[in-house]
C-alpha cells in the first residue's frame, strides 16, 4: 500500500494563516502529564514530541486552563493562566515546530464538569444555573476497589455566574490566548463543548437563565460569541483560532441537538473562527453513553454530524471519533470534512501519519479501542496505552538503539507476550528463538480475536511482525530443558501464559460442560482426546472449523465458519464474571444463544478498563443476557446450573452447555526450572498472573529493555 491511497488525508490543509502538511491532528485530549503545578514538563512535551516525529500535521494540547487551578477537570493539568507559564509551553512548542508538526493549545475552562479542582482545592463549580440531576449511576460499573478509590468524595458547591464573573471568565480566555501566542504556538482551539464552562452555556439542559445569557439560541451563544471576540481582539486578524462544539448531547433529556450545533457553528463563524472542531457530549449518568460521545466505540459514529456542520459553514471543519485513516480519507475526499483528528491510534501508534506517508499501512500498531487511555483518567492517573508502554513515558524510555554485539534469546511461548517481545528485539538486531507447543502463533489471543474484533487487528499485527522479523519460529515444539541446552541462548524469555484448571465446582466433570480451554480448542479444530470426551459434536466441528483455519490459523475464516454456528446448546450457562466470561457472554450472544453470567463476584468486569465494562455490561442486559453477580453455592445440574443469590434467593438458569471461563493463575515451574538449570530468564504476560493484553504487551517491552541494558553492563 503506497501513500497514494491516502490522497486526501495526507494533502497540505490550511487554517486561517495556518499551512499544516496533512490533514491529520492529534485530538486535544487532557492526559495528566503537566507538572503539578500545571506547568509543562519533559513528560508531556516528549510524549508530543512523538507524535510531531510521527508525522502527525497538527497537535492540539487538551484542556489547557484559562483560570488553573479553579475549572481544572483533572489531576496534572496543563495551565495557561499565568505568564510563569510561558517559558515552558515556549520550550514545548520549539521542540514540536523542530520536526515540522504545527501546534495550538485548546483554551478551557471546566465549569461544571471541574470535579478535581472541587475535590483537591475546595473549589466551586462554575455554572450558568443549577443544573440537573444526571440519570443513571454509572458508578454501579466501577468495581468494589475503584470504589474505594473514591471514599472521601464531597459533594461540591456551585457558583451561579454573575455579571463580573462571566466579565473575569472572558478577559482569562483573551489572556490566555495571548499566551499562546507568546509561547509560540501557531493557534488555539477554544472547547465549547463537552459540558464544559461555555457549552453549560450552549446547552438548554443546563442553561434555565432568564437573563441575556439564557433562552434562545442567541443568548446561550452570547458568552461564547464574546469569548470568541475578546480572543480575535487580543491575538490579532491573522492568529488561527477555532471552536470545538458538540454536534449533540448523546442521551441528555433536553440536550443539544444537530439544530442547535448548526447553529452554533453559524455563530463562531459569523464571530471570526477560523475552523470548528466537531465532537459529542453525553448524559454523564449512564454508562453506556461514555463511549457513544466523544470517544466512540462505533466506528465513524460522528461523521454524519461533521458533515452537516461542513455543509453549514464556509470554513474548514475537523472530524473526530474513531475514524480509521481510509474513512477519513474519503471523508475529506467527500468533502465531509476538512481535517481528520486522532486520540487513541496515535497513543498506540504516534508514528501512523509516517507510515501512511511511506506506504507502510500494515505496520501501523492498531489500537484495540480497550479504553485503557481514558479510563486511566476516570480513575484519577495520567494515560498509558495497553498496547504501547511507551506512550507517556517516552521521556523515561527513549527507544532502544540497534545493538552491535548481538545475542541469541530464546523465546517461550507464541502469544502476545512471545510474540511482542520476538518482534522487539528483532527489531534492535538479537538473535531469536520463538519456541510455541501449538501448531500456530496467538495462544489466547486467537480466541480473543474471536470474541472481540479489535484484538484480531493486533493478533494479525503480531504475526505479521514476528513472520517478518526473520525470527526462528518454531512450532509444536515443547520447550524442554535439554532442547534449551542445544540452543544454548545468552537468555530466555518465558511467555507461556496462564494455567487454567477447572475450579471445584459440584457437577463439573459432566459432559456438556467445558472449560474455556475446551471451548478454545473447539472454535479453532483442535483434536485433543480431552476435548473428543466433552462433546458428540467434535466431529462437526473439526470438519466444518479445523478445515478453515488450518496451519495459518485464518481467523477470518473462523469467525465466518463460527458466526452461525457453534458447537454449543442453545442454552449456555457461563460460570465467571470477569473479562473473558464477560466478552465470551457478548460473543454467544451475538451468535443467537440465550446467554447467563453467574460469578460469586459482587461485580462483573475485573480485568476489563472501567469504559469497556460500562459499555459491555449494559449492552449484555439490553440484549437479554441474565447477569448474576454475588452468588454462591453455584452447582452445575445436567439441565440447569443453580445458585442463591445476594439476597439468598435460591435461582436457577436451564442449560445445554456450560462454560466454567475462570480458574485462570500464573504459572512459573517452566522458569523456575530453567533458571535452576541455570539458564538467565525473564518472565512475561500471564505466567506472572493474569495481566490480559496489557500486562502481555507490556511485560514483553520490559524484557527486552531488561536484556538489552544487561549487555551494556556487561559490556
Amino acid at each position: 500500500m503506497t501513500s497514494n491511497s491516502f490522497p486526501h488525508l495526507l494533502s497540505p490543509g490550511r487554517i486561517g494563516s495556518m499551512e499544516i502538511r496533512n490533514r491529520i491532528a492529534t485530538t486535544a485530549m487532557g492526559v495528566s502529564m503537566a507538572e503539578e503545578d500545571g506547568s509543562v514538563g519533559e513528560r508531556i512535551i516528549a510524549y508530543h514530541e512523538e507524535q510531531a516525529k510521527g508525522g502527525v500535521g497538527l497537535i492540539i494540547l487538551g484542556v489547557t486552563s484559562v483560570a488553573w487551578p479553579v475549572g481544572c477537570v483533572q489531576w496534572q493539568q496543563v495551565a495557561i493562566s499565568e505568564d510563569r507559564f510561558i517559558p515552558a509551553l515556549r520550550r514545548l512548542t520549539d521542540r514540536l515546530h523542530a520536526h515540522g508538526a504545527k501546534v495550538a493549545a485548546q483554551l478551557h475552562h471546566g465549569g461544571q464538569v471541574a470535579g478535581y479542582s472541587a475535590q483537591e482545592w475546595d473549589l466551586p463549580l462554575w455554572v450558568p444555573s443549577i443544573p440537573p440531576p444526571p440519570r443513571g449511576d454509572f458508578t454501579q460499573y466501577f468495581l468494589m476497589e475503584e470504589l474505594a478509590g473514591m471514599a472521601g468524595y464531597k459533594m461540591p458547591e456551585l457558583k451561579i455566574l454573575e455579571q463580573e464573573d462571566i466579565d473575569l471568565v472572558v478577559r482569562q480566555f483573551g489572556e490566555s490566548a495571548r499566551r499562546a501566542v507568546e509561547a509560540g504556538f501557531d493557534g488555539v482551539e477554544i472547547h465549547a463543548a463537552h459540558g464544559y464552562l461555555i457549552q453549560s452555556f450552549l446547552s438548554p439542559a443546563s442553561n434555565s437563565r432568564t437573563d441575556g445569557y439564557g433562552g434562545s439560541r442567541e443568548n446561550r451563544a452570547r458568552l461564547l460569541r464574546e469569548i470568541v471576540a475578546e480572543v480575535r481582539r487580543v491575538v490579532g486578524p491573522d492568529f488561527p483560532v477555532w471552536i470545538k462544539l458538540d454536534l449533540r448531547e448523546e442521551g441528555r433529556i433536553g440536550g443539544l441537538t444537530i439544530e442547535d450545533a448548526v447553529f452554533n457553528a453559524r455563530v463562531v463563524e459569523e464571530a471570526g473562527a477560523d475552523a470548528i472542531t466537531c465532537s459529542a457530549a453525553h448524559e454523564n449518568g449512564q454508562g453506556k453513553l461514555h463511549t457513544q460521545s466523544h470517544t466512540p466505540h462505533e466506528d465513524a459514529l460522528n461523521l454524519p454530524g461533521v458533515a452537516e456542520i461542513k455543509r453549514a459553514v464556509s470554513i474548514p471543519v475537523i472530524g473526530s471519533g474513531k475514524v480509521e485513516p481510509e474513512r477519513g480519507d474519503r471523508a475529506i475526499g467527500n468533502g465531509e470534512a476538512d481535517f481528520i483528528s486522532m486520540g487513541r491510534k496515535l497513543l498506540a501508534d504516534p508514528h501512523l501519519p509516517r507510515k501512511l506517508a511511506e506506504g507502510k499501512r500494515d505496520e501501523v500498531r492498531p489500537c484495540v479501542y480497550c479504553y485503557t487511555c481514558i479510563s486511566a483518567i476516570y480513575n484519577g492517573v495520567d494515560t498509558r496505552c495497553a498496547i504501547r508502554p511507551e506512550t507517556g513515558r517516552e521521556f523515561e524510555n527513549p527507544p532502544l538503539p540497534p545493538t552491535d554485539t548481538p545475542r541469541h534469546i530464546a523465546v517461550i511461548g507464541g502469544g502476545p507476550g512471545g510474540m511482542e517481545a520476538t518482534r522487539r528485539l528483532r527489531e534492535i538486531g538479537h538473535r531469536v528463538t520463538l519456541i510455541e507447543g501449538s501448531e500456530r502463533l496467538g495462544g489466547t489471543l486467537r480466541f480473543a480475536g474471536l470474541a472481540y474484533e479489535p484484538n484480531e487487528r493486533l493478533l494479525k499485527w503480531l504475526i505479521r511482525g514476528v513472520e517478518e522479523s526473520g525470527a526462528d519460529v518454531r512450532l509444536s515444539t515443547l520447550a524442554t530443558p535439554a532442547l534449551l541446552r542445544e540452543l544454548a541462548p545468552d537468555a530466555v524469555i518465558v511467555a507461556t501464559g496462564a494455567v487454567r484448571d477447572m475450579p471445584a465446582i459440584p457437577g463439573a466433570d459432566q459432559d456438556h460442560v467445558l472449560s474455556g480451554d475446551d471451548l478454545r480448542g473447539m472454535m479453532f479444530g483442535e483434536t485433543s482426546e480431552a476435548i473428543k470426551r466433552k462433546t458428540s459434536l467434535f466431529t462437526r466441528v473439526a470438519t466444518k472449523v479445523g478445515a478453515a483455519t488450518g496451519a495459518s490459523a485464518n481467523i477470518d475464516l473462523v469467525r465466518k465458519a463460527t458466526h452461525a454456528w457453534m458447537p454449543l446448546g442453545d442454552k449456555v450457562v457461563i460460570v465467571g464474571g470477569e473479562l473473558v466470561g464477560v466478552e465470551l457472554a457478548e460473543f454467544l450472544q451475538e451468535r443467537g444463544r440465550d446467554v447467563t453470567v453467574v460469578d460469586e463476584a459482587p461485580r462483573f468486569g475485573v480485568g476489563m478498563t472501567l469504559l469497556r465494562r460500562m459499555r459491555i455490561l449494559q449492552e449484555l442486559e439490553e440484549h437479554g443476557v441474565r447477569l448474576a453477580p454475588g452468588a454462591s453455592n453455584i452447582a452445575i445440574g445436567k439441565q440447569a446450573v443453580t445458585w442463591t443469590d445476594a439476597q439468598g434467593e435460591a435461582q436457577q438458569a436451564e442449560c445445554d452447555t456450560v462454560v466454567v471461563a475462570k480458574g485462570a493463575h500464573g504459572d512459573t515451574s517452566l522458569a523456575d526450572d530453567l533458571s535452576a538449570a541455570g539458564f538467565a530468564v525473564h518472565t512475561v504476560g500471564d505466567a506472572n498472573g493474569v495481566g490480559y493484553i496489557e500486562g502481555a504487551m507490556w511485560g514483553a517491552a520490559k524484557a527486552v529493555r531488561e536484556i538489552a541494558e544487561e549487555r551494556v553492563e556487561a559490556a
